[in-house]
């Protein structure tokens, strides 16, 4: 048993070393849901699965906002605690420009809503600029990189392990130049985005994992309504189970239709609201200035207008009051929920209006969706329920997911499964394409010798086309270079406002070179075309893979003589019916391409999986054409017999007839297929991607922002730590076990170097950089070591000193009934049991000498008798005992004569009598006076000896000193 014990503590950790992710290795994955006023962050590590992490405030969710003040960075709570004092360098809401040229009617309409921005315009990309001073300007990208590096951080800390992977949220309206942007931005703040998804894939992914047991091969619709600070999604999903390669049956969720509006949000109530207030303020003639003039006013507006907007949600009126709004004015008047409905009463017209655009997108109707369900912290507005509930025509909307961290934790779950650290039960996740994309291209026509040009476009992804998806488009007419454009297709389904703010339709002009000189090159073969290849992501992001040119040549096939080894085995498969009647040759054989070659949507039977009980009706069928074989088999056995002998006849002949029809079919000739990869120089039409030579120079910008905060963070940290120290050691020397050690003299010297630290703190410290900081810190510390040494050493004698006491009780106990195992079965040797006794009786002297040499000195002098000392004690008699314990748990009984095997028969040797009657000795032993007496509550190792001394099991602890023990023996 103990040779197995081993085996097991060597093996057990090897075993966990090979299954576990290494420790040292980060394996923790994260997700960022970024709302427009809020960003949720979720992760997932070993033992931690799908957890929300809380913040600096230890709050689920963080403001989306950054502050650049001089020397200091501030985000999110502190950044919205700055907003009001400081609105002009406190941004936020500012995702509304990514991805957008300066003209767009997005940046003009965020221009009016916060004046006090400076923003100007990008003259390289043609995007836009935060404005801080002459020489600082800071793009919404890098912003957007300093929070999503902060979430980073936030993660890191709860995580207590570094982080890089991370699935993003963003909209599902998004472009491809938006989300371009966002992994850019990602890409600074120093993240490896493993996916951009959709927030309401992510929602609806959320919904699905946490009832993965309700879905079925039925198909279950449900429309999510999300509305949230800044837009409004409704997403119509189907939830069925499906049939997978790899997996099996598995749940799957696919979006089926969406409908959204860009700016419809608890943000523009927000901005009513305050426009209200501000309306109200001025009509109040306390002051003779506009109030919509300062900056500062107009943010404590917002703050405010947001403040009752979330009561008003609960009451039907409440009392807008702000202190010193604008000089030293205070401001107070009252808002009732209908003056606020009415003041939006064109905005919440537009409530149901998402919901039409999803039907019409998923071509269903309202008596097709089985659950509405809300999410967004927007639907928490009576009025917005009201108008959502009579145009769903539903009896009640479903509340049954967490409105502010669904799409968090959906995000976090897709971010465990692409790390593949991680082993996650598969859910299928078939998200769309919300605009469709196509390739336009102009091919020069002559007819009746007039030439003109035709202008051709074929469709790449259809709109809501599944992604990751490949796709090739053939180009078939061209022998030399040209051009094609990739564009996105019709977009009549969005309104004149949103066409305006999505932005250019052209995406990439592709230019081809190296054409004319492969077709020169290949002028004797068959060309197949120039093939372009495509790909969707994950992310939703279309990429150009590669260009090429297929060409075909016949290849001249040598028939090769069958050897006699090849016809006798094919001699011997057609004696045991190994022969196939029908030849599959390579020819023949279609390969399989993981790309499209035209775009598809996926058919009803791919979405539906293998219909429930069709396996059951092909086994029904089997069933009885067994049996229906079973009764003809008796009946067909006599005329099988007399039909053999024609048989054999017949069979020379046919096989004759065979091989001359095999001889006249035609030959199908080899082809081989010759490949050329056509340069293709690509050029964005939409926005500008950030250059590498920009990218660098942002990113350091970035990182001296960071060290710049780092650098802060330690000073405010060794600057508090002097600041503690000074506090408590002062108090310290009131104290009165800090008095009994020290003299007068000696307190007040530290009292004195106590009060000089702290005058330099307060007159130059908070100015001295993080060093000198340290430095006077460490000083204090030193001055102060001798009298807190004496301190913490009374405090661990009574501990030690008992542990001390125990262990030496126990060992005498242990040696005297030791001492008393009949010589026949003695597995110690006199040596061992002298050498114990000679080590208890050392530590008994010792003991008793340092007790009376510390007893001789003062309190206030250094003491004699250490913890230290005391512990290596322990250390020493633990040991000893450890080994002898061991070595009767593991020695062999010795041979005995025949007549006195009586016992062994029974079950017993040597070891157990031993074992026995040292347990017996020991639980015998209490009322037997022993020097020193046990402690009242013995220490963990006395404990664990005493235990070890009358029970077959061992600590993890014990088994290592007994392994290292039998080694020194042998």
């Amino acid at each position: 048993m103990g040779l197995v014990m081993r085996f097991a503590k060597v093996l057990f950790p090897l075993l966990l070393a090979l299954l576990l992710p290494s420790q040292t290795e980060s394996v923790a994955v994260m997700s960022v849901d970024l709302g427009s006023e809020w960003m949720k962050i979720a992760i997932v590590k070993p033992g931690v699965p799908m957890e929300i992490v809380l913040n600096k405030e230890s709050r689920r969710k963080t403001p989306l906002a950054v502050t650049l003040k001089e020397n200091e960075r501030l985000f999110g709570d502190s950044a919205i605690g700055m907003a009001t004092k400081n609105p002009k360098l406190t941004f936020r809401y500012f995702q509304d420009l990514l991805g957008k040229l300066a003209e767009n009617p997005q940046v003009e309409n965020f221009k009016k809503r916060f004046p006090e921005y400076s923003i100007v315009k990008d003259e390289v990309r043609g995007t836009t600029r935060f404005k801080l001073s002459e020489e600082l300007n800071y793009s919404p990208e890098e912003l957007l990189a300093m929070l999503l590096n902060y979430s980073r951080t936030l993660a890191e800390e709860f995580a207590e392990q570094s982080i890089k992977d991370a699935v993003i949220t963003v909209p599902a309206f998004f472009n491809q130049a938006e989300r371009r942007a966002v992994l850019q931005a990602a890409k600074l703040g120093g993240l490896k985005v493993l996916q951009l998804i959709n927030d309401n894939t992510a929602v609806a992914l959320n919904y699905g994992v946490f009832r993965r047991k309700d879905i079925n091969a039925t198909a279950q619709n449900i429309m999510f309504y999300d509305m949230g600070a800044r837009s409004t999604t409704c997403t119509i999903v189907t939830y069925q189970t499906t049939k997978t390669k790899d997996s099996g049956i598995q749940p799957q969720l696919q979006i089926r239709g969406v409908g959204f509006d860009r700016t419809l949000g608890g943000l523009e109530i927000d901005l009513r609201l305050r426009e209200h207030l501000a309306k109200s303020f001025n009509e109040q003639k306390k002051s003779t200035k506009d109030v919509r003039d300062n900056p500062r006013a107009m943010a404590k507006l917002l703050k405010e207008a947001n403040r009752v907007k979330t009561i008003l949600s609960a009451n039907n009126d409440h009392m807008a009051q702000i202190e010193g709004l604008m000089d030293d004015i205070d401001f107070k008047t009252k808002v009732n929920r209908q003056e606020l409905e009415e003041m939006c009463e064109d905005l919440f017209s537009r409530v149901p209006l998402p919901v039409k655009k999803a039907l019409s997108s998923a071509e269903m109707n309202m008596d097709e969706i089985d659950q509405v369900i809300i999410v967004g912290g927007s639907t928490r507005v009576p009025k917005v329920q009201e108008l959502l509930l009579k145009a769903v025509g539903k009896e009640e909307l479903g509340k049954s997911i967490n409105a502010d961290e669904a799409a968090a934790m959906g995000a976090v779950y897709q971010a465990a499964v692409l790390s593949k650290a991680f082993k996650v039960k598969p859910f299928v996740v078939r998200d769309g394409a919300l605009f469709p994309i196509q390739v336009e291209f102009t091919r020069e026509l002559e007819e009746d010798g007039v030439k003109s040009l035709k202008h051709n476009k074929r469709i790449l992804f259809q709109r809501l086309a599944p992604y990751p998806q490949r796709k090739v488009i053939t180009f078939n007419r061209y022998i030399d270079d040209f051009d094609f454009e990739i564009n996105y297709g019709d977009l009549s389904f969005l309104d004149k406002e949103d066409l305006k703010i999505f932005g250019s339709l052209n995406l990439t002009t592709v230019k081809l070179s190296g054409v004319g000189e492969s077709f020169q090159s290949k002028s004797n073969y068959e060309s197949k075309g120039i093939k372009a290849h495509f790909n969707m992501d994950e992310s939703g992001i279309l990429s150009l893979v590669r260009v090429e040119s297929v060409f075909e040549t016949i290849v001249e096939e040598k028939e090769e003589q069958e050897s006699t080894l090849t016809k006798l085995g094919n001699t011997i498969s057609s004696l045991f019916g190994g022969g196939s009647s029908v030849k599959e040759s390579k020819e023949n054989a279609t390969d399989v391409q993981e790309e499209e070659e035209v775009p598809t949507e996926p058919t009803k039977e791919d979405d539906q999986g293998t219909p429930e009980g069709a396996e059951q009706q092909d086994a029904d069928k089997g069933a009885s054409k067994a049996e229906d074989q079973n009764q003809e088999e008796k009946s067909d056995e006599k005329e099988s017999k007399d039909s053999k002998d024609k048989s054999e006849d017949s069979k020379d002949a046919g096989a004759t007839k065979g091989a001359e029809e095999e001889a006249q079919k035609p030959v199908v000739p080899k082809k081989q297929k010759i490949v050329d990869e056509i340069e293709a120089v690509q050029t964005l039409n939409d926005v500008q991607d950030v250059s590498e030579e920009d990218v660098k120079k942002s990113s350091k910008k970035l990182q001296e922002l960071t060290e710049r905060d780092l650098e802060k963070h330690e000073h405010e940290k060794a600057a508090n730590s002097l600041e503690a120290f000074l506090f408590e050691t002062q108090d310290k020397l009131e104290q009165e076990e800090f008095r009994k050690v020290s003299t007068k003299e000696q307190r007040e010297e530290i009292s004195s170097k106590l009060k000089q630290a702290s005058n330099w703190l307060e007159e130059d410290g908070f100015g001295a950089t993080t060093k000198e900081l340290k430095e006077k810190l460490s000083e204090l510390k030193k001055a102060c070591k001798a009298l807190f040494f004496k301190v913490e050493e009374r405090r661990k004698w009574p501990d030690r000193l008992a542990a001390l006491d125990s262990l030496l009780n126990h060992s005498s106990i242990f040696l005297k009934s030791a001492r008393t195992i009949p010589e026949d079965d003695q597995i110690f040797t006199d040596v061992e049991m002298n050498t114990l006794e000679k080590l208890i009786n050392e530590t008994l002297i010792w003991k008793k000498e340092t007790l009376a040499d510390q007893a001789k000195l003062s309190a206030t002098e250094k003491p004699v008798l250490l913890s230290k000392d005391i512990e290596l004690k322990l250390g020493a008699l633990d040991r000893e005992i450890q080994y002898l314990l061991n070595k009767a748990k593991f020695s062999k009984p010795k041979p005995k004569p025949k007549s006195n095997t009586t016992k062994a028969q029974n079950g017993e040797n040597a070891t157990d009598t031993t074992e026995k009657i040292i347990k017996a000795k020991t639980e015998g032993s209490e009322d037997q006076p022993n020097e020193p007496e046990p402690a009242e509550e013995p220490p963990v190792v006395g404990e664990k000896m005493l235990e070890i001394a009358g029970s077959e099991e061992e600590s993890t602890t014990q088994q290592e000193n007994a392994e290292d023990n039998q080694k020194t023996e042998l």
